[in-house]
Order: structure tokens, then sequence, then C-alpha cells
């Protein structure tokens, strides 16, 4: 609501300009602010907390006790165990060895794609770049049996590099259809001015394109990222051995020291697995919020 003053002539007849008074925000309104974002902090940090009480607790505890009860006796040795009974630490480095360079190809190819597509002129682009974009309506189930046939001819099942093709296969899509939105906000002179001064276009994309996309990649790779680690349909399908579990296959067939799954472990594996990739988001918030920014508005 606001307040109307009234109008006043100065001496030399002008008038001056009508005030408005915008009174404050009320206290009240502020309070239902602090209540809302409280909630949600709840929301958002209880489960977290309650996974990590759970993690210490013993086998009997966690079955005798109640779910929301705290330990009675803090078993630290969960984590110990969940890394060396129950192989976290293998699992962990399967889903880095598949995970990584899957990374790498989507980055690579993807940006490429995306530079040739917004950059180059070429018929055909607009065409190719639907293409793309047809490949993301594809759901994941329809490819999983001809590939696994095309794996297990080529003589690649048994290894990690059905993982890691798969992964570059399907993240691709999306990728480079982010890549060439991130594209349009470049501006051309850049590449003008490259091109001018005897750039080929090798150069252009090394030396110009990529270091400008540094944020629009750290924010594609960290999506991408959380979408593989996370993953579990396509390494189940694919990893036919203990020695080849990714992490989210090895939280699903967890099992103790002599078959039987123990609770305590169970979690502190979650807990290893949940508050590392939370770190990793926590640590680059900042650059992936740049990076969207950068991509929703056209400079």
């Amino acid at each position: 609501m606001t307040v109307d003053t009234p109008l006043k002539t100065t001496r030399s007849g002008h008038r001056r300009t009508r005030a408005r008074v915008i009174p404050a925000r009320g206290a009240g309104s502020r309070l239902w602010i602090r209540l809302a974002v409280t909630l949600l902090l709840i929301i958002e940090i209880y489960p977290l907390l309650w996974m990590f009480l759970t993690s210490l607790k013993s086998n009997s505890d966690y079955l005798n006790n109640s779910t929301w009860s705290l330990p009675t006796t803090w078993e630290w040795g969960n984590y110990a165990d969940a890394w060396t009974t129950g192989n976290i630490g293998l699992y962990i480095k399967n889903s880095l060895l598949a995970v990584v360079p899957a990374l790498l190809l989507i980055l690579l190819l993807g940006t490429a794609a995306g530079f040739a597509l917004q950059i180059m002129v070429w018929k055909g682009r607009g065409l190719t770049l639907l293409v793309f974009l047809a490949g993301m309506m594809v759901p994941p189930q329809m490819i999983l049996l001809p590939l696994f046939t095309v794996y297990f001819q080529t003589g690649l099942s048994g290894t990690l590099w059905p993982l890691v093709l798969t992964y570059a296969g399907t993240g691709l899509p999306l990728t480079v259809f982010m890549m060439a939105t991130y594209y349009k906000t470049v501006p051309r002179e850049l590449f003008e001015a490259a091109t001018i001064d005897g750039a080929g276009i090798l150069r252009a994309f090394w030396t110009i394109s990529v270091p400008v996309m540094r944020n629009a990649l750290l924010t594609v790779g960290l999506v991408q990222f959380f979408f593989i680690w996370n993953d579990l349909l396509i390494a189940l399908t694919f990893t036919n051995s203990q020695d080849l579990r990714t992490i989210q296959v090895g939280l699903l067939n967890f099992t103790g020291e002599f078959g039987a799954t123990q609770y305590g472990p169970l979690f502190a594996a979650i807990c290893i697995n949940v508050f590392g990739t939370l770190v990793i988001y926590l640590f680059l918030n900042q650059k992936v919020m740049k990076g969207l920014t950068s991509g929703a508005v056209k400079g």
C-alpha cells in the first residue's frame, strides 16, 4: 500500500513531483519467511542426520530398538567394516574408472558438437541438432538388450568398457543440447576476430571457445557426473561379477562377513557415498550457479 503526498508549487511556478511513500515490510512477513526456511532446512538435514546416527548402531541395536532412537553404543568401526568387509573401496574405484573416462568423452564430444552446431555455418546443422534432441527421448531400457548383445559379441563383456561407452552415448544428447544453448551466449565477434588474425577452426575451438565455456563445462560436467554416479540400471545390467560392481550396485548387494546384511556398515557405506557427493556439490555450488546463469541469459 502506498501513500501519496499532495503536490507543491515552487516560487518559479513549477510543480514538484508527487512523492510516494512505501512502508517497510512488516515483521510478520519476515517471520513467515524464516519459518519456511527453517522448515526446509529440517526437511533436508534431518534425513542426513538420521542416516549418520543409524550408521553408528550395532546390528542388534538396529533390529531391537526403535528406528528413531539414538545408538546405545557408538560403533565407529562400522565405517572400517564398510570399507574392508563391504568392499566399498573397490566399488568406489570401479565407479571412478567408469565415470571419469565417460565424463571426459561426454564433455569433449559434446563441446565440439555444440561448437559445430552454433558457431560454424554449414548446411543441415538444424536437422542435426534435432537428431541429438531426439536421442533424449529414447528410454535407456530400450537399448540395454541390443547393447548387451553387441558387447557380448565383441568381447567387451567382463570389463568396464560397456559402462564407459553406454554412459557416454546416453549422456551426449543432453550435453550437446546444453552446450549449444551456452554457445548462443558467446559473442560472435570473438571468433570473427580470431578468423581475421588467421586462426583456424581447431585453434578457435581450443584457445577461444573452451576457456570462454569454462563455467558451462563445469556445470554440465557436474550434472552428468551425478547422473552417471547414481546410475543403477545400466551398471546392474553390464556388471557380471563382484569385481566390476560400481558403488550403487555394491550398495544394492551389500553383505557382511558371512553373507548376512549388516545394517550398521550398510548405512556407513551409504553415508560415505552420499556425503562424498554432497561435499563435491557444496564445493562447486557457486560455479554451477554462474554456469546456469550464463546459459539462461543471452549476453
